[in-house]
């Protein structure tokens, strides 16, 4: 692995910003001036272009990257043979059920050897894949490195939200380490693999099939807060010189494919664009509440977003519920009961989420599909109607949404083999008639 920082500046191995258009090069002099396809490229490589948006969208949301590597992307592989990865699925993958709340306790890998393809685990598929509308909701579990494996998804980018143990997400365009506390996105199409360094690991991913995630617009907010551009973290070039057997994988139309080919096809020496990786520390998220009274819509504490083509209305919403003080006076505080037109899968990364005060444990998750009640446990909400309501700090507490307009299916997974609570109700039978 060779690597080399950028001119536009560098973190730790990274550059910063979301949505910038940069510049990177392992070796210097290798990135042309004043042109992006010329004649020659320096060093004998081969240009080429990984577009992740139409070629006509507007230039401001138009993502592409101009890449300059050993081999082209024609190189890797031709004899595809298909793969059964069963417990991957992709919408539309619909099972008839009952509405209702459902909550489930951490998976678990047990003693089989997983890596980042056999260990991930789908448990809601929103929309469908073909149309490149919607999303689905996996868990990863993995306790072995990709070897000389790599892997592809032409359906969607992917929001991978570590839980448990740290990653190293080596893309043709450099290289990734999220950590529970962080999150990464790697572009549709850009191949990677996935090494384990801490061994066993969990986490989630949003696989979103629509439009890329985007920061959200802050309106009122103005321009500072939420998630800012500065603290995305972008990896310089580096790039993998590797003669030896190797296999990619390719998820296409919620089908797989791999091929075998005889290098490394993360051979990118230099690189220049928007379409990239990133990685964004969740401590960094700048929170916003009411410093008087009542309590703001969660919308609030968006991330990151995937919007649809109805103005005001995301494909996906990425949100988080962070450590923050509560101030308000005379109100409840905690999340209220509501009935909600996005379909809202949760997932707890650290300590207790505010509206749980038990049973929802680190890696347990939870799915509210579209107008289905919701809101505090009774334990909750007896405890935020009688307290003292002083100023009060929740710490250490970090729990996430997959938010969608679209109705979010469990699969057959989730229902029959994931840690399933048949008892997802009893939170709230203690709320007793007070009138």
């Amino acid at each position: 692995m060779k690597t080399a920082p950028s001119p536009n500046g560098t973190h730790e191995g990274y550059m910063t910003g979301f949505g910038n258009h940069f510049e990177t090069e392992a070796l210097a002099g290798t990135l042309p001036l004043g042109m992006n396809s010329p004649q020659r490229c320096a060093r004998g490589l081969y240009n080429e272009q990984l577009s992740g948006t139409a070629f006509t969208m507007p230039g401001q949301r138009n993502r592409r990257t101009w890449c300059y590597r050993i081999r082209p992307s024609v190189r890797h592989g031709g004899d595809w043979q298909a793969v059964d990865l069963p417990y991957w699925r992709t919408a539309p993958d619909r099972r008839g059920r009952a509405p209702g709340p459902l909550r489930w306790g951490p998976l678990e890998a047990g003693p089989d050897r997983v890596d980042w393809l056999t260990g991930m685990r789908t448990m809601t598929t929103a929309g469908d894949a073909d149309l490149q509308t919607g999303m689905a909701c996996h868990v990863y579990l993995a306790n072995v490195s990709m070897e000389h494996d790599y892997f592809a998804c032409a359906d969607a980018e992917l929001l991978v939200v570590p839980q448990q143990g740290r990653l190293r997400i080596l893309t043709e365009l450099g290289v990734l380490d999220p950590g529970p506390g962080e999150i990464a996105v790697i572009p549709r199409g850009l191949v990677h693999r996935v090494e384990v360094p801490d061994a066993p690991a969990r986490g989630f991913v949003c696989e979103n099939y629509g439009s890329l995630f985007e920061l959200p617009a802050r309106g009122p907010v103005g321009a500072n807060g939420l998630a800012n551009q500065r603290d995305f973290l972008v990896p310089v070039a580096a790039f993998e010189d590797v003669e030896a057997p190797s296999t990619v994988t390719v998820k296409w139309g919620g089908r797989f494919h791999r091929t075998a080919i005889a290098h490394s096809p993360l051979d990118v020496v230099a690189w220049h664009g928007n379409l990239v990786p990133v990685k964004y520390d969740l401590a960094r998220f700048c929170p916003f509440g009411a410093l008087l009274f009542d309590h703001p819509d969660p919308s609030i504490n968006t991330v990151l977003t995937a919007p649809s083509l109805i103005e005001g209305v995301a494909d996906i919403d990425f949100v988080i519920f962070r450590d923050r003080w509560m101030v308000a006076e005379g109100t409840f505080r905690p999340p209220w009961f509501h009935r909600n037109v996005m379909s809202e899968f949760m997932g707890n990364i650290r300590g207790a989420y505010d509206a749980r005060r038990s049973g929802f444990p680190p890696g347990a998750m939870a799915l509210h599909t579209m107008l289905t009640p919701h809101g505090p446990d009774a334990q909750t909400f007896e405890h935020a109607s009688n307290s003292d309501a002083g100023p009060e700090k929740l710490d250490d507490t970090l729990s996430f949404m997959f938010e969608t307009r679209l109705a979010q299916h469990p699969t057959g997974f989730a229902m029959d083999e994931a840690p399933l609570r048949r008892d997802a109700g009893a939170i709230w039978s203690g709320l007793v008639r007070r009138f």
